[in-house]
């Protein structure tokens, strides 16, 4: 999507909609439970979150639940559109063209891929592939989830790709755990083979967990 179109559809009007308006996807409530619940199983997996990627930030949500519960994490949170970072102070960036030389312990994908077209959003896996270096939490809509949403209220102005699509991209760089989670291959964290999808059930395990 060109740039100026992009800032243009994601502009105040969208962000009242969809955070703000009775469309709205998600409140701080939400976030909370989801935040605590991604950083509990970190911790489980012995994954200490010192610093964090929030990409397509929207309104900050889960950088204010890391400031009142976690507030040694450091946080680092950017968005494309230049309405969200006036108005919630991110970096305007482009995940897809846009990469940091630095690695965070947890990166925060949520609910970005859809929106961009499949060239973007396999540059931008690559790019959050660098910069993973413990877990990722990844939201995003892919064809088989139609049945799920709720299309009076979900924006549907989105790019509709088979889950297959992703997972052939994203196992390049990552094992996924479940629910939303997936661990960066570079931090060989030891998963039980249940833990796993399974084409890694069986892969090597350096690490060692402790079991009762």
């Amino acid at each position: 999507m060109p740039r100026r179109l992009e800032s243009r559809r994601f502009d105040r009007s969208y962000y009242e909609r969809f955070y703000a308006g009775p469309d709205r996807v998600h409140g701080a409530r939400d976030i909370a439970h989801l935040a605590s619940g991604v950083v509990g199983i970190a911790t489980w997996l012995g994954v200490e979150v010192r610093s964090v990627l929030d990409v397509g930030a929207g309104t900050g949500l889960w950088g204010r639940w890391f400031r009142r519960h976690r507030p040694r994490a450091r946080v680092r949170s950017i968005e494309s559109s230049e309405y969200a970072c006036r108005a919630y102070g991110h970096e305007h960036r482009d995940i897809a063209a846009w990469c940091a030389r630095e690695t965070f312990d947890l990166v925060v994908f949520h609910s970005v891929l859809q929106y961009l077209d499949d060239a973007q959003a396999a540059r931008a896996i690559v790019h959050v592939g660098r910069m993973c270096r413990g877990l990722m939490y990844l939201e995003a809509v892919a064809r088989e989830d139609g049945p799920l949403l709720d299309l009076g209220r979900t924006d549907t102005a989105i790019h509709v790709r088979p889950a297959a699509w992703y997972r052939a991209r994203l196992s390049r760089h990552f094992v996924q755990v479940g629910a939303g989670l997936w661990a960066s291959r570079r931090a060989r964290i030891p998963l039980y083979a249940l833990e796993a999808a399974a084409p890694d059930a069986s892969g090597p395990r350096r690490a060692v967990r402790r079991h009762r």
